[in-house]
């Protein structure tokens, strides 16, 4: 397995030193997280402007075309050219393309940093077909373990989400952004540009699970999405339509699946699993 891509806290591009007052009226240093916009072209049409914290931007091209439906597996990419000063990046394809019908079409989604997609949202989705790929709760445990520890912009700056590509038990791909739509589109764009295969891996994302999250990740032929944050109604129904397992409020040695359950392998000594110490508290409530 090659090594992990995990967050790089030594770019100081993605945080800054601001300065301000706590609670005591003290001086208090904090980092805070960069938010930067990010123009996207498809060959000479621009498509979208996305704020993003600017790392990784030829996989969030890659991935966001990718997830709007405006990059295919048959499209053969010439080029993508990233510029820095301007903050643009150009996806050159074989094919001269264009999208202004979709374009027109835009909806506004619940994803930090106002996601938004275009066109139908459902489209191609009554095509997906998830493989039955079995997920283990010995590898949700030890992976959640792994990555609520690992160093992170989160847990250096917060006011972040992450997205993380799993295969087994290991972490092959960890994005952070302000926005978790970014972050599942630079594991998109990652996994078309190198050529990696969905239906044996699992996505873990921080943030909510959404109907955006479930599109995309059903999209992108990924089998199971894992959180350890709640659901959306709409996001739990797409799911179930598509077969999706869809795990969520995962802290501790808890988590509820509202589809999909059927994948779960129950493998798991929940002996060896540490309680999560606010549903330990809370069940000692109940219990006094």
């Amino acid at each position: 397995m090659a090594k992990a891509i995990l967050p790089d806290l030594t770019d100081t591009r993605l945080t800054r030193a601001v300065q301000g007052v706590d609670h005591l009226g003290q001086p208090s240093d904090l980092r805070v997280v960069e938010e930067r916009p990010l123009t996207i072209y498809l060959n000479a049409q621009e498509i979208v402007t996305a704020m993003t914290i600017g790392d990784h931007p030829k996989w969030l091209a890659l991935g966001f075309l990718r997830n709007q439906g405006m990059l295919h597996d048959t499209d053969v990419v010439t080029g993508v050219d990233y510029d820095d000063e301007i903050e643009t990046v150009v996806v050159r394809t074989q094919v001269q393309t264009s999208y202004e019908d979709k374009l027109r079409k835009k909806t506004r989604t619940s994803g930090c940093a106002v996601g938004t997609v275009f066109g139908d949202m459902m489209e191609g989705l009554d095509r997906v077909q998830l493989p039955p790929t079995p997920l283990r709760t010995s590898d949700m445990y030890h992976l959640a373990k792994v990555i609520n520890t690992t160093p992170s912009l989160y847990l250096d700056a917060g006011a972040i989400h992450g997205s993380v590509l799993c295969q087994g038990r290991d972490i092959l791909l960890y994005t952070e952004d302000v926005g978790r739509h970014n972050a599942v589109d630079k594991i998109a764009g990652f996994m078309y540009d190198q050529k990696i295969p969905a239906g044996d891996k699992m996505l873990y994302t921080t943030g909510r699970l959404t109907s955006e999250m479930v599109i995309k990740t059903a999209l992108m032929g990924i089998p199971a999405l894992v959180s350890r944050s709640g659901f959306t109604a709409w996001g739990v129904e797409i799911a179930r339509q598509v077969g999706l397992t869809l795990i969520g409020r995962m802290r501790g040695q808890r988590f509820v699946c509202l589809s999909g359950a059927n994948r779960i392998q129950y493998d798991a000594d929940l002996s060896t699993i540490s309680e999560d110490p606010k549903a330990a508290r809370r069940k000692g409530a109940r219990d006094e």
